[in-house]
């Protein structure tokens, strides 16, 4: 197990590691790039043991990996916790049948998409990606594990950008980032 200590000094490293490029993917934007993290195996371990700590013994039986970054964590957060793993795709991307939900962007509107026989009713959920944003994506893919009637245990995002506001579009789900900005 993780003690506060040891989620401080991890927390920090990767604060030192995630990469800032400006004006991407458009001017006024400041993008999280996290590829020098997954580039250094020794503090991605550690963040991976760190982010999955949160939610051993909870029953996780599916770990929902959000398109793209998502999936790279879910995986890994999967295998710690002894759960499949599901991806969640953009519409078009999966090979099978499918349900979707569609959410509003800051233009326009997207839609994702998962099996539909990616959960069965009853079963406890973790989803995960990377950042969490203004909460559009996370709760389009809670109306989905819903929908099937699963479980949603836990929201756990990499990097939460607070000033987004959106663990507001996820109020009653327990929402874990481990990076704040």
């Amino acid at each position: 197990m993780i003690n506060n200590a040891q989620s401080e000094m991890i927390t920090e490293r990767i604060k030192k590691i995630v990469r800032d490029v400006p004006d991407f993917p458009k001017k006024g934007i400041i993008f999280k790039d996290i590829t020098p993290l997954l580039a250094d195996n020794a503090t991605f371990t550690e963040t991976i043991k760190c982010m999955a700590a949160k939610y051993k013994g909870c029953g996780i039986t599916k770990v929902l990996g959000i398109e793209a970054r998502g999936f790279i964590l879910a995986a890994p957060i999967a295998m710690e916790l002894g759960a499949g793993i599901i991806p969640v795709r953009k519409k078009g991307k999966l090979p099978y049948k499918t349900i979707s939900e569609t959410y509003a962007l800051e233009y326009g509107e997207d839609t994702l998409q998962m099996h539909e026989d990616a959960v069965r009713k009853g079963e406890k959920v973790l989803i995960v990606d990377d950042v969490l944003a203004t909460g559009g994506t996370a709760k389009a893919v809670v109306a989905l594990v819903e929908k099937l009637g699963g479980k949603v245990e836990g929201i756990a995002m990499l990097i939460e950008l607070e000033f987004l506001n959106g663990r507001k579009k996820l109020a009653g789900h327990d929402v874990f980032s481990l990076i704040k900005y």
